[in-house]
Protein backbone atom coordinates (compact mmCIF):
# COMPACT_ATOMS: atom_id res chain seq x y z
CA UNK A 1 0.00 0.00 0.00
CA UNK A 2 1.12 3.25 -0.71
CA UNK A 3 2.23 6.19 1.54
CA UNK A 4 -0.58 8.12 -0.15
CA UNK A 5 -3.61 5.71 0.59
CA UNK A 6 -2.28 5.56 4.34
CA UNK A 7 -1.95 9.17 4.95
CA UNK A 8 -5.06 10.10 3.60
CA UNK A 9 -7.79 11.06 5.05
CA UNK A 10 -11.17 8.70 5.39
CA UNK A 11 -14.40 8.93 3.23
CA UNK A 12 -14.79 9.19 -0.63
CA UNK A 13 -12.25 11.08 -2.81
CA UNK A 14 -14.01 14.00 -4.28
CA UNK A 15 -12.55 15.97 -7.89
CA UNK A 16 -12.66 19.60 -8.13
CA UNK A 17 -15.28 20.76 -10.52
CA UNK A 18 -13.62 23.29 -12.70
CA UNK A 19 -16.64 23.62 -14.54
CA UNK A 20 -19.16 24.96 -11.53
CA UNK A 21 -20.77 28.26 -11.27
CA UNK A 22 -18.55 29.13 -8.08
CA UNK A 23 -14.95 28.13 -9.80
CA UNK A 24 -16.02 30.56 -13.10
CA UNK A 25 -16.90 33.28 -10.66
CA UNK A 26 -13.68 33.08 -8.97
CA UNK A 27 -11.48 33.01 -12.11
CA UNK A 28 -13.59 35.96 -13.62
CA UNK A 29 -12.68 37.51 -10.45
CA UNK A 30 -8.67 36.70 -11.24
CA UNK A 31 -9.31 37.72 -14.58
CA UNK A 32 -10.43 40.96 -14.12
CA UNK A 33 -7.94 41.89 -11.48
CA UNK A 34 -5.30 40.89 -13.95
CA UNK A 35 -7.22 43.73 -15.88
CA UNK A 36 -7.18 46.15 -13.22
CA UNK A 37 -3.85 45.76 -12.41
CA UNK A 38 -3.00 46.80 -16.13
CA UNK A 39 -4.90 49.74 -16.53
CA UNK A 40 -3.33 50.85 -13.50
CA UNK A 41 0.04 50.06 -14.63
CA UNK A 42 -0.87 52.23 -18.30
CA UNK A 43 -2.99 54.53 -16.30
CA UNK A 44 0.48 55.56 -14.35
CA UNK A 45 2.39 55.24 -17.69
CA UNK A 46 0.02 57.41 -19.40
CA UNK A 47 -0.13 60.12 -16.57
CA UNK A 48 3.98 59.75 -16.55
CA UNK A 49 4.50 60.80 -19.92
CA UNK A 50 1.69 63.38 -19.92
CA UNK A 51 3.44 65.49 -17.21
CA UNK A 52 6.45 64.80 -18.92
CA UNK A 53 5.21 66.64 -22.43
CA UNK A 54 3.56 69.20 -20.31
CA UNK A 55 7.28 70.02 -18.74
CA UNK A 56 8.60 69.79 -22.15
CA UNK A 57 6.17 72.27 -24.08
CA UNK A 58 6.48 74.30 -21.27
CA UNK A 59 10.26 74.72 -21.41
CA UNK A 60 10.07 74.66 -25.11
CA UNK A 61 7.20 77.52 -25.33
CA UNK A 62 9.02 79.54 -22.67
CA UNK A 63 12.81 79.35 -24.03
CA UNK A 64 11.89 78.92 -27.96
CA UNK A 65 12.24 83.40 -27.80
CA UNK A 66 15.45 83.00 -26.05
CA UNK A 67 17.31 81.27 -29.18
CA UNK A 68 16.34 84.16 -31.36
CA UNK A 69 17.86 87.88 -30.85
CA UNK A 70 16.42 91.12 -32.49
CA UNK A 71 19.06 93.21 -33.82
CA UNK A 72 18.65 96.55 -35.41
CA UNK A 73 21.35 97.37 -38.79
CA UNK A 74 23.17 100.57 -38.04
CA UNK A 75 25.40 102.53 -40.82
CA UNK A 76 28.91 103.42 -38.29
CA UNK A 77 31.61 105.39 -39.67
CA UNK A 78 34.77 104.28 -37.26
CA UNK A 79 36.29 107.80 -36.94
CA UNK A 80 40.02 107.69 -36.41
CA UNK A 81 39.57 110.42 -33.88
CA UNK A 82 37.26 108.52 -31.83
CA UNK A 83 39.26 105.35 -32.09
CA UNK A 84 42.80 105.40 -31.89
CA UNK A 85 45.03 102.61 -34.24
CA UNK A 86 47.34 101.90 -31.80
CA UNK A 87 45.22 101.22 -29.09
CA UNK A 88 41.90 100.52 -30.54
CA UNK A 89 40.62 99.42 -27.45
CA UNK A 90 39.99 102.83 -25.84
CA UNK A 91 38.07 104.42 -28.58
CA UNK A 92 34.82 106.24 -27.78
CA UNK A 93 32.42 103.58 -29.23
CA UNK A 94 29.63 104.35 -27.20
CA UNK A 95 29.49 107.87 -29.25
CA UNK A 96 29.69 105.69 -32.39
CA UNK A 97 27.03 103.73 -31.85
CA UNK A 98 24.51 106.58 -30.61
CA UNK A 99 25.48 108.41 -33.65
CA UNK A 100 24.79 106.42 -35.65
CA UNK A 101 21.37 105.53 -34.29
CA UNK A 102 19.93 109.21 -34.19
CA UNK A 103 20.85 109.19 -38.17
CA UNK A 104 17.57 107.60 -38.28
CA UNK A 105 15.80 109.77 -36.26
CA UNK A 106 16.83 113.47 -37.02
CA UNK A 107 13.78 115.31 -35.68
CA UNK A 108 14.31 113.82 -31.96
CA UNK A 109 16.59 116.71 -30.91
CA UNK A 110 15.93 117.17 -27.16
CA UNK A 111 18.06 115.77 -24.51
CA UNK A 112 15.14 113.83 -22.63
CA UNK A 113 14.20 112.31 -25.68
CA UNK A 114 17.32 110.79 -27.28
CA UNK A 115 17.66 109.28 -23.88
CA UNK A 116 14.52 107.55 -24.39
CA UNK A 117 16.09 106.60 -27.80
CA UNK A 118 19.12 105.34 -26.74
CA UNK A 119 17.02 103.16 -24.23
CA UNK A 120 15.41 100.67 -27.35
CA UNK A 121 19.39 100.10 -28.05
CA UNK A 122 21.29 97.32 -25.95
CA UNK A 123 23.35 99.33 -23.38
CA UNK A 124 25.99 96.82 -24.60
CA UNK A 125 25.88 97.85 -27.90
CA UNK A 126 28.81 99.76 -27.50
CA UNK A 127 30.85 96.37 -26.27
CA UNK A 128 29.70 94.47 -29.23
CA UNK A 129 31.15 97.55 -31.91
CA UNK A 130 34.77 97.54 -29.89
CA UNK A 131 34.69 93.47 -29.85
CA UNK A 132 34.42 93.68 -33.46
CA UNK A 133 36.87 96.02 -34.32
CA UNK A 134 39.48 94.63 -31.97
CA UNK A 135 38.91 91.87 -34.06
CA UNK A 136 38.94 94.12 -37.11
CA UNK A 137 41.49 97.01 -36.47
CA UNK A 138 41.46 97.64 -40.36
CA UNK A 139 37.91 98.70 -40.06
CA UNK A 140 38.88 102.20 -38.53
CA UNK A 141 38.30 104.77 -40.62
CA UNK A 142 35.83 103.18 -43.12
CA UNK A 143 32.36 102.80 -43.12
CA UNK A 144 30.65 99.72 -42.03
CA UNK A 145 27.43 97.96 -41.66
CA UNK A 146 26.99 96.12 -38.21
CA UNK A 147 23.73 95.23 -36.26
CA UNK A 148 23.58 95.54 -32.52
CA UNK A 149 21.17 94.27 -30.56
CA UNK A 150 17.49 95.74 -28.83
CA UNK A 151 17.18 96.12 -25.14
CA UNK A 152 15.40 93.50 -23.28
CA UNK A 153 12.06 95.24 -23.57
CA UNK A 154 12.41 96.31 -27.43
CA UNK A 155 13.44 92.44 -28.18
CA UNK A 156 10.26 90.94 -25.96
CA UNK A 157 8.08 93.39 -27.62
CA UNK A 158 9.16 92.30 -31.19
CA UNK A 159 9.35 88.60 -30.49
CA UNK A 160 5.09 89.54 -28.90
CA UNK A 161 5.97 88.21 -25.44
CA UNK A 162 5.96 91.83 -24.07
CA UNK A 163 2.36 93.27 -24.79
CA UNK A 164 2.26 97.18 -26.56
CA UNK A 165 -0.85 97.26 -24.26
CA UNK A 166 -1.95 95.94 -21.08
CA UNK A 167 -5.33 95.68 -19.19
CA UNK A 168 -5.08 99.23 -16.79
CA UNK A 169 -7.63 97.85 -14.87
CA UNK A 170 -7.74 94.85 -12.93
CA UNK A 171 -9.78 91.62 -12.68
CA UNK A 172 -11.44 92.69 -9.14
CA UNK A 173 -12.00 96.41 -10.30
CA UNK A 174 -13.43 95.21 -14.16
CA UNK A 175 -16.07 93.14 -11.37
CA UNK A 176 -16.72 96.10 -9.68
CA UNK A 177 -17.77 97.87 -13.04
CA UNK A 178 -19.36 95.08 -14.33
CA UNK A 179 -21.88 95.19 -10.84
CA UNK A 180 -22.33 99.25 -11.20
CA UNK A 181 -23.67 98.60 -14.62
CA UNK A 182 -25.86 95.58 -13.42
CA UNK A 183 -27.46 97.90 -11.19
CA UNK A 184 -27.78 100.29 -13.67
CA UNK A 185 -25.98 103.18 -12.16
CA UNK A 186 -23.55 103.68 -15.33
CA UNK A 187 -24.74 105.59 -17.92
CA UNK A 188 -23.66 107.75 -20.45
CA UNK A 189 -24.46 111.79 -20.75
CA UNK A 190 -22.38 113.48 -23.53
CA UNK A 191 -20.61 110.74 -24.71
CA UNK A 192 -19.01 110.26 -22.06
CA UNK A 193 -19.84 107.57 -18.81
CA UNK A 194 -21.21 108.62 -15.73
CA UNK A 195 -22.22 107.25 -11.94
CA UNK A 196 -25.55 107.72 -11.07
CA UNK A 197 -24.66 107.74 -7.11
CA UNK A 198 -26.80 108.81 -3.93
CA UNK A 199 -24.81 111.62 -1.87
CA UNK A 200 -25.60 112.96 1.07
CA UNK A 201 -24.18 116.59 1.48
CA UNK A 202 -23.04 116.72 5.30
CA UNK A 203 -23.11 119.90 6.73
CA UNK A 204 -20.07 118.84 8.60
CA UNK A 205 -17.98 119.08 6.04
CA UNK A 206 -19.67 121.67 4.08
CA UNK A 207 -20.52 125.33 5.49
CA UNK A 208 -23.70 127.43 4.08
CA UNK A 209 -21.80 130.26 4.37
CA UNK A 210 -18.74 129.22 1.66
CA UNK A 211 -19.94 125.84 -0.17
CA UNK A 212 -17.07 126.28 -2.64
CA UNK A 213 -14.51 125.42 0.12
CA UNK A 214 -16.55 122.61 1.49
CA UNK A 215 -14.82 118.86 1.55
CA UNK A 216 -16.70 116.90 -0.94
CA UNK A 217 -14.12 113.72 -1.57
CA UNK A 218 -15.52 112.04 1.89
CA UNK A 219 -19.19 112.39 0.54
CA UNK A 220 -18.07 110.38 -2.84
CA UNK A 221 -16.06 107.90 -0.70
CA UNK A 222 -19.18 107.51 1.62
CA UNK A 223 -21.92 106.86 -1.56
CA UNK A 224 -19.37 104.58 -3.23
CA UNK A 225 -19.29 102.31 0.12
CA UNK A 226 -22.60 102.48 0.40
CA UNK A 227 -22.57 100.18 -3.00
CA UNK A 228 -19.96 98.53 -2.19
CA UNK A 229 -19.34 98.29 1.66
CA UNK A 230 -16.59 95.69 1.51
CA UNK A 231 -14.16 97.40 -1.28
CA UNK A 232 -10.87 98.67 -0.69
CA UNK A 233 -10.65 102.17 0.86
CA UNK A 234 -9.14 103.04 -2.72
CA UNK A 235 -12.24 101.95 -4.64
CA UNK A 236 -13.64 105.96 -5.08
CA UNK A 237 -9.79 106.92 -6.48
CA UNK A 238 -10.27 104.09 -8.65
CA UNK A 239 -13.92 104.34 -10.11
CA UNK A 240 -14.41 108.12 -10.39
CA UNK A 241 -12.48 110.71 -12.36
CA UNK A 242 -10.59 113.52 -10.80
CA UNK A 243 -12.58 116.03 -11.21
CA UNK A 244 -15.67 114.49 -9.99
CA UNK A 245 -15.72 116.27 -6.20
CA UNK A 246 -16.07 119.40 -8.67
CA UNK A 247 -19.20 118.14 -9.58
CA UNK A 248 -20.55 117.94 -6.35
CA UNK A 249 -18.76 121.10 -5.51
CA UNK A 250 -20.66 122.87 -8.58
CA UNK A 251 -24.04 121.62 -7.64
CA UNK A 252 -23.83 122.74 -4.26
CA UNK A 253 -22.58 126.41 -4.92
CA UNK A 254 -25.80 126.69 -7.12
CA UNK A 255 -27.72 125.12 -5.14
CA UNK A 256 -27.12 125.59 -1.46
CA UNK A 257 -29.98 124.51 -0.02
CA UNK A 258 -29.16 120.72 -0.56
CA UNK A 259 -26.46 121.01 2.34
CA UNK A 260 -27.86 118.21 5.03
CA UNK A 261 -29.89 116.46 2.27
CA UNK A 262 -29.40 113.19 -0.03
CA UNK A 263 -29.83 114.34 -3.48
CA UNK A 264 -29.26 111.89 -6.62
CA UNK A 265 -26.55 113.04 -9.15
CA UNK A 266 -24.29 111.99 -12.03
CA UNK A 267 -20.76 112.49 -11.57
CA UNK A 268 -17.69 111.55 -14.05
CA UNK A 269 -16.05 107.72 -13.95
CA UNK A 270 -12.60 107.79 -14.38
CA UNK A 271 -11.31 106.78 -17.96
CA UNK A 272 -10.31 103.55 -17.75
CA UNK A 273 -14.09 102.96 -16.43
CA UNK A 274 -15.57 105.17 -19.23
CA UNK A 275 -13.32 102.96 -21.79
CA UNK A 276 -14.67 99.50 -20.43
CA UNK A 277 -18.31 100.94 -20.49
CA UNK A 278 -18.30 102.38 -23.66
CA UNK A 279 -16.24 99.40 -25.80
CA UNK A 280 -15.78 96.65 -23.23
CA UNK A 281 -11.71 97.00 -22.67
CA UNK A 282 -9.75 99.13 -20.84
CA UNK A 283 -5.85 99.05 -22.42
CA UNK A 284 -3.19 101.45 -21.47
CA UNK A 285 0.14 101.39 -23.12
CA UNK A 286 2.43 99.55 -21.16
CA UNK A 287 4.82 101.20 -19.02
CA UNK A 288 7.80 99.09 -19.11
CA UNK A 289 8.50 101.17 -22.51
CA UNK A 290 8.09 104.65 -20.68
CA UNK A 291 7.26 107.76 -22.82
CA UNK A 292 4.60 106.32 -25.42
CA UNK A 293 6.64 108.27 -28.39
CA UNK A 294 8.73 105.43 -27.96
CA UNK A 295 6.90 103.14 -29.82
CA UNK A 296 6.53 105.73 -32.68
CA UNK A 297 9.90 105.40 -33.10
CA UNK A 298 10.27 101.50 -32.69
CA UNK A 299 7.93 101.45 -35.47
CA UNK A 300 9.81 103.72 -37.65
CA UNK A 301 12.31 101.12 -37.26
CA UNK A 302 10.38 98.23 -38.42
CA UNK A 303 8.95 99.73 -41.63
CA UNK A 304 12.38 100.75 -42.38
CA UNK A 305 13.01 97.42 -42.28
CA UNK A 306 15.80 98.10 -39.63
CA UNK A 307 15.30 95.21 -37.39
CA UNK A 308 16.13 91.58 -37.93
CA UNK A 309 15.72 88.50 -36.25
CA UNK A 310 17.94 86.02 -36.54
CA UNK A 311 19.28 82.66 -34.51
CA UNK A 312 20.84 83.87 -31.53
CA UNK A 313 24.45 82.66 -31.32
CA UNK A 314 25.28 84.80 -28.48
CA UNK A 315 23.42 82.34 -26.28
CA UNK A 316 26.25 79.83 -26.74
CA UNK A 317 29.16 82.40 -27.50
CA UNK A 318 28.74 85.13 -24.72
CA UNK A 319 29.38 84.72 -21.20
CA UNK A 320 27.10 86.09 -18.38
CA UNK A 321 25.98 89.05 -18.42
CA UNK A 322 23.47 91.93 -16.68
CA UNK A 323 21.52 92.75 -19.48
CA UNK A 324 19.63 89.72 -20.39
CA UNK A 325 19.70 90.23 -24.22
CA UNK A 326 23.74 89.84 -23.75
CA UNK A 327 23.50 86.81 -21.65
CA UNK A 328 25.22 83.51 -22.75
CA UNK A 329 25.84 80.38 -21.73
CA UNK A 330 29.94 79.90 -22.79
CA UNK A 331 31.12 80.83 -18.95
CA UNK A 332 28.84 77.78 -17.53
CA UNK A 333 29.45 75.45 -19.98
CA UNK A 334 33.08 75.90 -19.61
CA UNK A 335 32.56 75.45 -15.92
CA UNK A 336 30.77 72.73 -16.42
CA UNK A 337 33.32 71.07 -18.48
CA UNK A 338 36.51 71.76 -15.94
CA UNK A 339 34.11 70.14 -13.25
CA UNK A 340 33.37 67.13 -15.27
CA UNK A 341 37.02 66.76 -16.26
CA UNK A 342 37.99 66.55 -12.45
CA UNK A 343 35.13 64.41 -11.61
CA UNK A 344 35.72 61.82 -13.88
CA UNK A 345 39.51 61.91 -12.97
CA UNK A 346 39.19 61.29 -9.62
CA UNK A 347 35.79 59.18 -8.97
CA UNK A 348 37.05 57.11 -12.36
CA UNK A 349 39.58 55.48 -11.25
CA UNK A 350 39.02 55.36 -7.80
CA UNK A 351 35.73 53.65 -7.95
CA UNK A 352 36.42 51.51 -10.27
CA UNK A 353 40.03 50.74 -8.27
CA UNK A 354 37.65 50.29 -5.25
CA UNK A 355 35.41 48.07 -6.51
CA UNK A 356 37.95 45.30 -8.20
CA UNK A 357 38.94 45.07 -4.46
CA UNK A 358 35.70 44.43 -2.63
CA UNK A 359 34.43 42.07 -5.26
CA UNK A 360 37.32 40.24 -6.09
CA UNK A 361 40.48 40.63 -3.44
CA UNK A 362 38.98 41.48 -0.26
CA UNK A 363 38.09 39.09 2.26
CA UNK A 364 34.25 38.52 3.22
CA UNK A 365 34.03 39.79 6.87
CA UNK A 366 32.19 42.24 9.21
CA UNK A 367 34.62 44.84 7.69
CA UNK A 368 33.57 44.70 3.93
CA UNK A 369 30.20 44.09 4.89
CA UNK A 370 30.42 47.68 6.98
CA UNK A 371 32.31 49.31 3.75
CA UNK A 372 29.68 47.85 1.47
CA UNK A 373 26.38 48.99 3.40
CA UNK A 374 28.50 52.31 4.09
CA UNK A 375 29.05 52.75 0.22
CA UNK A 376 25.41 52.08 -0.53
CA UNK A 377 23.99 54.31 2.07
CA UNK A 378 26.19 57.31 0.60
CA UNK A 379 24.64 56.69 -2.84
CA UNK A 380 21.54 57.94 -1.03
CA UNK A 381 22.56 60.28 0.99
CA UNK A 382 21.36 63.97 -0.72
CA UNK A 383 23.79 66.24 -2.84
CA UNK A 384 23.38 68.91 -0.17
CA UNK A 385 25.51 67.00 2.11
CA UNK A 386 28.80 66.39 -0.03
CA UNK A 387 28.73 70.23 -0.59
CA UNK A 388 28.89 70.90 3.27
CA UNK A 389 31.24 67.99 3.02
CA UNK A 390 33.66 70.03 0.27
CA UNK A 391 32.71 73.53 2.13
CA UNK A 392 34.17 72.39 5.32
CA UNK A 393 36.88 70.33 4.46
CA UNK A 394 38.00 71.55 1.35
CA UNK A 395 37.54 75.35 1.72
CA UNK A 396 37.64 75.52 5.68
CA UNK A 397 40.47 73.18 6.36
CA UNK A 398 42.74 73.24 2.93
CA UNK A 399 41.96 76.71 2.11
CA UNK A 400 41.25 76.08 -1.72
CA UNK A 401 40.37 77.84 -4.04
CA UNK A 402 36.76 79.41 -3.64
CA UNK A 403 33.77 78.68 -6.47
CA UNK A 404 37.06 77.24 -8.70
CA UNK A 405 35.75 73.91 -11.03
CA UNK A 406 39.19 71.93 -9.19
CA UNK A 407 36.62 72.22 -5.98
CA UNK A 408 33.55 71.58 -7.50
CA UNK A 409 34.83 68.74 -9.49
CA UNK A 410 36.29 66.91 -6.14
CA UNK A 411 32.35 67.91 -4.62
CA UNK A 412 31.00 66.38 -7.08
CA UNK A 413 33.28 63.30 -7.33
CA UNK A 414 32.52 62.53 -3.71
CA UNK A 415 28.60 62.11 -5.03
CA UNK A 416 29.77 60.50 -7.64
CA UNK A 417 32.14 57.98 -6.08
CA UNK A 418 29.32 55.37 -4.84
CA UNK A 419 27.32 55.45 -8.01
CA UNK A 420 30.47 54.24 -9.90
CA UNK A 421 31.55 51.55 -7.29
CA UNK A 422 28.47 50.40 -7.41
CA UNK A 423 27.56 50.28 -11.06
CA UNK A 424 31.38 48.25 -11.39
CA UNK A 425 30.63 46.00 -8.98
CA UNK A 426 27.45 45.04 -10.76
CA UNK A 427 29.37 44.82 -13.98
CA UNK A 428 32.02 42.63 -12.14
CA UNK A 429 29.63 40.33 -10.57
CA UNK A 430 27.86 39.91 -14.04
CA UNK A 431 31.02 38.17 -15.54
CA UNK A 432 30.33 34.78 -15.45
CA UNK A 433 32.60 32.24 -12.86
CA UNK A 434 33.52 29.81 -15.54
CA UNK A 435 35.42 33.00 -17.00
CA UNK A 436 37.93 33.36 -14.23
CA UNK A 437 38.08 29.90 -13.62
CA UNK A 438 38.87 29.00 -17.55
CA UNK A 439 42.05 31.87 -16.90
CA UNK A 440 43.18 30.40 -13.83
CA UNK A 441 43.03 26.74 -14.96
CA UNK A 442 45.41 27.84 -17.44
CA UNK A 443 47.62 29.16 -15.36
CA UNK A 444 46.83 33.26 -14.98
CA UNK A 445 47.36 34.85 -12.30
CA UNK A 446 44.62 36.86 -10.25
CA UNK A 447 45.97 39.96 -11.74
CA UNK A 448 45.91 39.23 -15.11
CA UNK A 449 42.39 37.43 -14.57
CA UNK A 450 41.47 41.00 -13.67
CA UNK A 451 43.44 43.06 -16.12
CA UNK A 452 42.96 40.63 -19.12
CA UNK A 453 39.98 38.94 -18.75
CA UNK A 454 37.26 39.88 -16.38
CA UNK A 455 37.25 43.77 -16.25
CA UNK A 456 36.95 43.78 -20.30
CA UNK A 457 34.11 41.53 -20.14
CA UNK A 458 32.77 44.66 -17.25
CA UNK A 459 33.85 47.68 -18.97
CA UNK A 460 30.56 48.28 -21.14
CA UNK A 461 28.31 48.26 -17.83
CA UNK A 462 31.27 50.47 -16.09
CA UNK A 463 31.11 52.82 -18.68
CA UNK A 464 27.29 52.69 -18.32
CA UNK A 465 27.36 53.67 -14.56
CA UNK A 466 30.20 55.94 -14.52
CA UNK A 467 28.66 58.30 -17.58
CA UNK A 468 25.06 57.95 -15.72
CA UNK A 469 27.25 58.81 -12.42
CA UNK A 470 28.17 62.34 -14.41
CA UNK A 471 25.24 63.27 -16.04
CA UNK A 472 23.81 63.37 -12.58
CA UNK A 473 26.99 65.35 -11.26
CA UNK A 474 26.15 67.62 -14.07
CA UNK A 475 22.11 68.37 -13.01
CA UNK A 476 23.50 68.89 -9.83
CA UNK A 477 23.37 72.80 -8.15
CA UNK A 478 23.05 72.58 -4.26
CA UNK A 479 26.79 71.31 -3.32
CA UNK A 480 27.88 73.96 -6.05
CA UNK A 481 26.07 76.75 -4.31
CA UNK A 482 27.53 75.79 -1.06
CA UNK A 483 30.85 76.04 -2.29
CA UNK A 484 29.97 79.51 -4.06
CA UNK A 485 30.36 78.15 -7.62
CA UNK A 486 28.12 80.63 -8.81
CA UNK A 487 30.26 83.65 -9.51
CA UNK A 488 29.31 86.52 -12.05
CA UNK A 489 31.76 85.73 -15.03
CA UNK A 490 31.17 88.24 -17.56
CA UNK A 491 33.99 86.79 -19.85
CA UNK A 492 35.88 83.31 -20.30
CA UNK A 493 39.32 84.64 -20.97
CA UNK A 494 40.52 84.55 -17.61
CA UNK A 495 38.21 80.56 -17.11
CA UNK A 496 40.29 77.81 -15.59
CA UNK A 497 40.51 75.42 -13.08
CA UNK A 498 41.79 77.33 -10.24
CA UNK A 499 39.87 80.25 -10.79
CA UNK A 500 36.17 81.07 -10.20
CA UNK A 501 33.48 80.29 -12.35
CA UNK A 502 30.08 78.98 -12.73
CA UNK A 503 28.06 75.99 -13.91
CA UNK A 504 25.16 75.26 -15.67
CA UNK A 505 23.11 74.53 -13.05
CA UNK A 506 23.91 77.11 -11.14
CA UNK A 507 23.72 79.94 -13.79
CA UNK A 508 19.82 78.14 -14.03
CA UNK A 509 19.37 79.13 -10.33
CA UNK A 510 21.11 82.78 -11.12
CA UNK A 511 19.07 83.87 -14.21
CA UNK A 512 15.55 82.32 -12.87
CA UNK A 513 16.07 84.47 -9.47
CA UNK A 514 16.74 87.54 -11.96
CA UNK A 515 13.70 90.15 -12.51
CA UNK A 516 14.22 91.02 -15.91
CA UNK A 517 11.68 89.55 -18.33
CA UNK A 518 14.30 88.34 -20.63
CA UNK A 519 16.12 86.16 -18.28
CA UNK A 520 12.62 84.22 -17.96
CA UNK A 521 13.38 82.85 -21.56
CA UNK A 522 16.79 82.56 -21.14
CA UNK A 523 16.59 80.31 -17.92
CA UNK A 524 13.80 77.79 -19.53
CA UNK A 525 16.44 77.94 -22.72
CA UNK A 526 19.48 77.07 -20.49
CA UNK A 527 16.98 73.60 -19.07
CA UNK A 528 17.08 72.80 -22.44
CA UNK A 529 20.41 73.20 -23.24
CA UNK A 530 21.41 71.34 -20.39
CA UNK A 531 18.63 68.54 -21.13
CA UNK A 532 20.33 68.06 -24.00
CA UNK A 533 23.54 67.63 -22.54
CA UNK A 534 21.98 65.13 -20.53
CA UNK A 535 20.11 63.11 -23.32
CA UNK A 536 23.63 62.85 -25.20
CA UNK A 537 25.23 61.24 -22.27
CA UNK A 538 23.13 58.79 -21.34
CA UNK A 539 22.68 58.04 -25.36
CA UNK A 540 26.47 57.51 -25.56
CA UNK A 541 26.09 55.27 -22.58
CA UNK A 542 23.61 53.28 -24.12
CA UNK A 543 25.98 53.29 -27.25
CA UNK A 544 28.85 52.16 -26.03
CA UNK A 545 27.06 49.62 -23.35
CA UNK A 546 25.57 47.93 -26.94
CA UNK A 547 29.09 48.72 -28.80
CA UNK A 548 31.05 46.76 -26.30
CA UNK A 549 29.11 44.32 -24.74
CA UNK A 550 29.80 40.47 -25.03
CA UNK A 551 27.69 37.66 -25.04
CA UNK A 552 28.66 34.20 -23.70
Amino acid sequence: MSDTALHSPPGPIRSHDWGSASARKRVKRRYMHDRILQWVGLGSIGTGVVLLLILLSSLVSTGLPAFQTTKVALDLFIDPSLVSREDPGKGNFRKITRDAFAKYFPDVTSRSDKRQLYKIMSSGAPFNVRKHILKNPELIGQNISYAVPLSDPYDQLHKGVIPRQIEALSRGQQQLGEQLKQRRLLSLEDGKTAANLTIFINPELVNAEDPAGGDFAPMLAEAIRAIFPRASPTITRDILAPDAADTVKQTVVEAPALIGKTLQLKVPVSQNFDNLFRTGEAMIDNPRFGDPKVFAWYDSLAERNLLQSNFSIELFTNADSRFPEQAGLLGAIAGSFFSLVVCFLLSFVAGIAAAIYLEEFAPKNKFTDLIEVNINNLAAVPSVVFGLLGLAVFLGTFGMPRSSPLVGGMVLSLMTLPTIIIATRAALQAVPPSIREAALGVGASRHQVITHHVLPLAMPGILTGTIIGLAQALGETAPLLLIGMNAFIPSIESIGILEPATALPTQIFSWADSPERGFVSRTSAAILILLGFLFIMNATAIYLRQKFERRW
